[in-house]
């Protein structure tokens, strides 16, 4: 039924024409959150986005994120909240088009399905560790980037490494099994010890029981895990490679596109107060990117 509604929608959104037009005003912090640095526009008008007026016909945005990565985007199964600075951010880029915390709906998408979830149109748009690369370019578009990291080692705190380099045959380093950057150690740093799980949560786990001595994967993801347990973690040393984390969205939605990269590029103290609030715990400081409008 959805998808009939929305077809329907992206007709009658082809043969309007509107300005683009958004206000700030209304609902302070996307309405539910009032300690949230924006408000949600009033009055929006997208010149040529079917997926604005699509979403405007269903009064609901579908956002597809994560919900596994604390300080990023996170689901607490006790609470049914949802907390991470990519939600923010996706909260955010609600808001500017209209949309308050009631309409929006989240979803749960897997790295390896989000190109499949946009092109199949099952989701608006998606924020979640998305890291712009031209092969994903052939299937859609990305808005940002909004946020630069690269592979980074996460340690307790008492540790002696402070940096990649301090890696040696006495040190184990974990990862998820089958990643990158598990790949990366063992291609570049072949001396070193090498552990994988599932996932980054149980190598977190294993650090902390003194199991092993580093975890490893983008700086952003460990830098959250730094931030929910401070007094155990911390990440060291520089990022060593690059990761440049965009919006997903629809190939060919150019309207939106321009206007979430207007959005990040007019706003910047946004940005850092949504930084502030969630990876900015770590200790670690938040630079925003600059859009690139390829």
């Amino acid at each position: 039924m959805r998808r009939t509604r929305r077809s329907a929608a992206i007709a009658l959104g082809a043969a309007a024409a509107v300005a683009l037009v958004g206000c700030a005003s209304g609902t302070p912090g996307g309405g539910g959150d009032s300690e949230q640095p924006f408000e949600v526009a009033t009055d929006v008008q997208l010149e040529g986005s079917p997926t604005f007026d699509a979403a405007s016909s269903d009064g609901t945005i579908r956002i597809g994120v994560k919900e596994d990565q604390p300080g990023l985007g996170y689901l607490d199964p006790v609470t049914g909240e949802r907390t991470g600075f990519d939600v923010d951010m996706a909260r955010w880029v609600a808001a500017s088009l209209g949309f308050s915390e009631e309409q929006i709906e989240f979803q749960a998408i897997p790295s390896a399905n989000r190109e499949q979830a946009l092109v199949n149109g099952d989701v608006d748009f998606y924020v979640g560790t998305y890291s712009i690369t031209d092969a994903r370019k052939e299937q859609i578009d990305f808005a940002g980037p909004y946020f630069v990291t690269g592979q980074g080692l996460l340690v307790g705190v008492d540790s002696e490494i402070a940096s990649e380099d301090d890696l040696t045959a006495d040190t184990t380093v974990c990862s998820a099994t089958g990643s990158t950057p598990i790949q990366n150690i063992r291609d570049n740093y072949p001396d070193v010890p090498t552990e994988e799980f599932d996932t980054y949560s149980q190598c977190v786990e294993a650090l902390i029981n003194d199991q092993l001595d580093a975890v490893t994967t983008d700086q952003a993801i460990l830098i959250g895990y730094a931030a929910q347990d401070p007094e155990q973690l911390q990440v060291v040393g520089e990022p060593f490679t690059e990761e440049r984390y965009g919006i997903g969205l629809p190939k060919g939605d150019d309207a939106l596109r321009e206007h979430i990269n207007a959005l990040l590029e007019a706003n910047p103290d946004i940005w850092q107060a949504i930084y502030d609030n969630t990876l900015g715990d770590s200790g670690v400081e938040g630079t925003q990117p600059e859009v690139d409008r390829y």
